[in-house]
């Protein structure tokens, strides 16, 4: 603490930073800040900054709403635009506490930390890596109108979307927030930035930090990035792709040499407990209305809950070992959209992997062939489940998961199934156009 401490105050001081932005999100991910002056930092480090909680999504209520932000100075970092001048504007995630300096049990980041103790205790580190697709638009008002025609990797010649894409990496980059590879994805206007693997925690501040510099460039340059779902019907919609795996005493636990997967005997049990428990924690993974326009099928999206090293059409692929390569093993789990709480969905998609290796679940046989063109026959024969299919039947399925309620802990859960419940009244509360264009003329 006292080095970290040393070390962002320095650098302050050379770069001319006069305000702090202290970060953390909301229940449903949205991202919070209170900014203070650089005289205030040291302090803040130490004790903290006081806000008032009841205002914010989850929080707290009013007759208890006094919170603390404490910063997390290993996450300080530049901000990597100017807008007063010479002045420069520094971020930092921090914890939330009460008061009397016990965690919030509100706090997302703290869930995440909570359930990554639990790992540890086990032995273990939980490590990610989530590919976040997005959309560029010209205004956030229908018509939506892209900024490019390009589909899957395409080298499209140089337009604003890939200066855009291009930009938002370099500022990632300046901020700590490492980066594998970036393209083009299958959509017109659809574009992916893959962050470099690392343990959950981090990654999941660099996926706040990832939301937020793709936005921000975008409207510097006076367009919209949006991680919505599905912005639009008839193209594949955006998800977040989360390459996971567990590590042991500096090794891959997940890989084994004696497998045709490569998959150990841990990987096995946790690849069992994703697909036992994934029902449940979709509400978490794939928390809004507009997630369920995604998981349909026809679209790249997951709807079957299964397995398999290939196909692209199961909740859970198997990436293609790199010969000579024990840390390319991994799982992939498809079902996560970009506009998830990062803090919660990794926690409930570690909680759900530890499950099945504490509980020993057994693995069902992979599905090798494309699960939309087997029969709904074949699929009941083989035990083949199906991902919730609306935010309501993912509320219910959530309600009564024990695991879900465990890994949040009972009031944090409690608030997220209401606010879902909210959410899935107003919309189905509403006619859209569709139902006026289609009934209007004929009812």
């Amino acid at each position: 603490m006292e080095q970290e401490i040393s070390r962002i105050l320095e650098l302050t001081e050379q770069e001319n930073v006069k305000f702090v932005s202290l970060w953390f999100t909301d229940v449903v991910g949205s991202l919070k800040s209170l900014t203070i002056g650089m005289d205030g930092l040291e302090d803040a480090c130490r004790h903290g900054r006081n806000f008032d909680g009841s205002s914010i999504e989850g929080f707290a209520r009013i007759d208890e709403s006094d919170m603390t932000a404490v910063p997390d100075p290993s996450t300080f970092t530049l901000l990597p635009w100017q807008d007063n001048g010479d002045a420069r504007v520094a971020k930092v995630f921090c914890n939330i506490y009460k008061p009397n300096g016990e965690p919030s049990v509100m706090d997302p980041r703290g869930v995440l930390q909570r359930n990554l103790k639990k790992a540890a205790d086990m032995g273990y580190t939980y490590k990610v890596g989530p590919e976040l697709e997005y959309f560029y638009f010209k205004r956030t008002q229908p018509p939506l109108e892209g900024l490019d025609d390009g589909g899957y990797f395409d080298n499209t010649p140089p337009d604003i979307a890939s200066q855009l894409r291009r930009e938002t990496v370099l500022a990632l980059e300046s901020m700590g927030v490492g980066v594998d590879y970036s393209h083009h994805e299958v959509a017109p206007s659809q574009h992916e930035i893959d962050l470099h693997y690392a343990d959950a925690l981090t990654m999941a501040d660099h996926t706040m930090v990832y939301r937020l510099v793709a936005k921000e460039i975008a409207l510097r340059n006076g367009f919209y990035a949006t991680f919505m779902p599905k912005p639009i019907a008839d193209v594949n919609g955006s998800g977040m792709h989360v390459h996971q795996s567990l590590w042991q005493d500096g090794e891959n636990a997940f890989f084994s040499d004696d497998d045709d997967f490569h998959l150990s005997d841990v990987a096995k049990k946790f690849l069992a407990g994703l697909l036992h428990h994934a029902r449940e924690i979709t509400v978490v993974t794939n928390q809004w209305v507009n997630s369920y326009k995604r998981l349909i099928p026809g679209y790249e999206a997951p709807v079957y809950v299964s397995w398999a090293q290939i196909n692209r059409s199961d909740l859970v692929r198997i990436p293609s070992y790199r010969e000579g390569s024990p840390e390319s093993v991994r799982l992939e789990y498809r079902a996560p959209d970009p506009a998830c709480n990062p803090y919660l969905a990794f926690a409930v998609m570690l909680a759900a992997g530890l499950a099945g290796i504490e509980k020993n679940y057994g693995l069902p046989p992979a599905t090798e062939r494309n699960v939309y063109t087997i029969s709904q026959q074949e699929r009941e024969d083989r035990g083949i489940k199906t991902l919730p299919g609306s935010l309501h039947e993912a509320i219910a399925l959530a309600e009564q998961s024990q695991l879900v309620r465990e890994t949040l802990g009972d009031d944090l859960f409690e608030v997220l199934i209401e606010n879902k419940k909210i959410e899935w009244d107003r919309y189905r509360s509403q006619v859209t156009s569709w139902e006026l264009e289609t009934y209007l003329p004929v009812l």
